[in-house]
């Protein structure tokens, strides 16, 4: 079975391309030979997260030369996706959603041809990635898009009737249920039950804090804001993936980013986290810790899922997420934070584990 999903994906990839050429050619669409979003640890992303269903994301250039992204697909639930983030991009402009800071990707062409679902839109060049700016400019960046979804907030019945139906929404009752679907999943495959405390811990922490969740629920938040999912152009945001967009908790999105950041930029954890200390009051900051904790649960759930869908050094390498991201949440818990020194150690054994077509796709993704 762990084979078989690289397989799979890897027989998927070739027959779709074999597909899907010749209707770029009457598209005037061109394949760049480069093409890192449909290799690496692409094949476990789409074993592991079947909601979304499989599609390709392709590198390309139209027929002046300019380079474009093409998402295609021909299986229902990837071609559902497609279609979502594009509904989503449009309320997006309709609501007036921040337009000064967030930008979308121009949509060069949304097509239905011989079974496949293919939107194509404009590459976003930047000068340089997020996470090789300044402290200073990421702080200034990170928080004007925390602003931004703020900014779009759900007060009334008739605006989350308008917008449930598109970006769906989470109220505090929601992530509770949903984090005990974590905790449950990651007991029955983890074959260390001493991890049982501290999901335990974790929930009844949730459980403690529901109603200051859902104090803060109702907000405009992207479950997935972090660098690769945003392209930096002069003062503007581009965000490259509207499907993680729904209205919950304030602090949903900033939670995901500072799990990102205590990884690969602690100081911009801890910056941010500071701001919301000494600029907002307390019990926003308990909002976040709460989060954090959500979204902790998230990712070890995720990879332990990932791990027994794995074996060789990829098994290695998502034993070694699901101990690090364990770390993560036992040290939030605690409101501590791990030491340079344990990170590091993570970071050099991922580096010496991950394959070559992984690396390149990272570099892809940043």
């Amino acid at each position: 079975m762990k084979r078989n999903d690289q397989q799979a994906w890897e027989a998927y990839r070739e027959e779709e391309l074999s597909a899907l050429r010749p209707i770029l050619g009457e598209l005037h669409l061109s394949l760049e030979e480069r093409q890192p979003h449909i290799k690496g640890e692409r094949f476990l992303m789409q074993a592991v997260t079947t909601a979304s269903g499989r599609k390709l994301i392709l590198l390309g250039k139209n027929a002046q030369g300019e380079r474009v992204v093409i998402k295609a697909t021909r299986d229902k639930a990837g071609a559902r996706e497609i279609t979502h983030e594009r509904a989503c991009r449009a309320l997006l402009a309709d609501i007036g959603f921040a337009y000064e800071i967030f930008r979308s990707p121009e949509e060069l062409l949304f097509v239905q041809k011989s079974g496949f679902t293919i939107s194509v839109q404009r590459f976003i060049e930047q000068e340089s990635a997020f996470i090789d700016r300044s402290l200073k400019e990421q702080f200034a960046l990170a928080l004007s898009a925390f602003k931004a979804q703020e900014g779009a907030h759900a007060a009334t019945y008739e605006h989350l009737r308008r917008i449930r139906s598109v970006f769906g929404s989470m109220d505090a009752s929601a992530y509770l249920t949903s984090f005990r679907g974590f905790m449950e999943g990651i007991l029955a495959s983890e074959a260390d039950q001493g991890l049982s405390a501290v999901l335990q811990k974790a929930h009844g922490e949730l459980q403690a804090g529901q109603e200051l969740i859902e104090q803060y629920t109702g907000f405009l938040t992207h479950t997935d804001f972090v660098p690769h999912n945003i392209r930096i152009v002069g003062s503007d945001i581009y965000l490259l993936d509207h499907s993680s967009l729904r209205f919950g908790n304030k602090y949903e999105g900033w939670a995901r980013f500072l799990n990102f950041m205590a990884l690969y930029n602690p100081p911009l954890a801890e910056a941010l986290t500071e701001y919301v200390r000494l600029n907002r009051a307390p019990e926003e900051l308990a909002v976040l810790r709460l989060m954090r904790i959500y979204r902790l649960g998230e990712i070890v759930w995720y990879y332990v899922r990932a791990r027994d869908r794995s074996d060789g050094d990829l098994k290695r390498l998502n034993e070694a997420r699901v101990g690090l991201w364990t770390k993560m949440l036992t040290a939030t818990l605690g409101s501590k934070r791990l030491s340079e020194a344990e990170l590091a150690s993570y970071r050099a054994l991922r580096d010496s584990l991950r394959s070559d077509d992984e690396r390149e796709r990272q570099v892809g993704l940043h």
